[in-house]
């Protein structure tokens, strides 16, 4: 391919992510506050079921899961390698990595992760001090369920952490994306809606959380990135993001990523882990071409 191909082919890719990220401004432009009523009534729902089950104590609420938590467990653990390598999307740090990218092609994507994600950081956090759960592995004898991956026994079980991250990143994504045809777009919302759950599953499946923990923190997680998107339409402190005088932020944060990533391939060796090192080592690159033009 001669160099008036490669630039036209260059400039048609520059095309296209300029029209879809003008469609990701409008995709949330058309958001409504409404959109917060369907997880408030399922939140609620589920503070009426344990109520009618007498289920808003901590020992009740384990116990009515115990039967679903070791049925989900056993099945899910045996696959324990996939398990383990889906709920590391759980960690913030994974999961982002693979959308590094959209900081050059998309950064309104970004300017709604960043407020979402501080949002749920700071309902997991409170929350789990709120409630203080215990994880499976603190009452139940570790050889009684599959325990993939490190032994987690601490009081922080309610809501899942992990399972609010992805459910965030998901909603911001799953916005950022719709289709505007109503059958592309139902498939769309089904098919987003799946894949969280079964990667917020994997926290049960590894052993780490019960059933209820990872619904809530789905619909946490959902909340939080609704919240974020809201913002970064009201507010514009996140615009920065789109400011190629940041880029060094970026560069730095990404090498510090592809730091800690080597490390836990060190560690761990998982699969997901060099994906997503793959994924920040493409994004890394691309930033610093772009910004040595600038």
């Amino acid at each position: 391919m001669d160099k008036q191909k490669k630039f036209t082919v260059f400039n048609s890719w520059i095309g296209a992510f300029a029209i879809r990220s003008n469609n990701i401004i409008n995709n949330y432009s058309r958001l409504k506050v409404f959109l917060f009523i369907l997880p408030a009534f399922l939140l609620a729902s589920m503070v009426l079921l344990l109520y009618s089950q007498n289920a808003l104590n901590v020992d009740r609420y384990i116990q009515i899961q115990e039967e679903t938590f070791f049925f989900i467990n056993y099945n899910l653990g045996q696959y324990p390698n996939l398990q383990f390598n889906l709920t590391q999307l759980g960690d913030a740090l994974i999961f982002l990595s693979f959308l590094s990218i959209f900081i050059v092609y998309a950064p309104k994507i970004w300017e709604a992760l960043i407020p979402g994600l501080l949002v749920s950081a700071l309902f997991s956090c409170s929350l789990k001090k709120i409630f203080v759960v215990p994880r499976p592995a603190a009452l139940f004898n570790s050889n009684s369920f599959i325990i993939v991956g490190k032994k987690l026994s601490g009081f922080n079980s309610l809501p899942s952490g992990h399972s609010i991250t992805i459910f965030t990143i998901l909603t911001v994504l799953l916005f950022a994306f719709t289709p505007q045809k109503l059958k592309y777009k139902i498939l769309f919302f089904l098919s987003v809606i799946i894949i969280g759950l079964v990667l917020v599953f994997t926290r049960v499946g590894v052993g780490a959380h019960y059933p209820l923990d990872v619904i809530t923190g789905g619909i946490i997680g959902y909340i939080s990135g609704l919240i974020g998107i809201f913002i970064s339409r009201k507010y514009k402190f996140c615009t920065w993001v789109n400011n190629k005088r940041f880029y060094p932020i970026f560069i730095l944060l990404f090498l510090i990523g592809c730091v800690i990533l080597i490390n836990k391939i060190i560690n761990e060796n998982l699969i997901i882990f060099y994906l997503s090192l793959a994924s920040l080592v493409v994004s890394l690159y691309k930033i610093i071409t772009i910004y040595a033009k600038k």
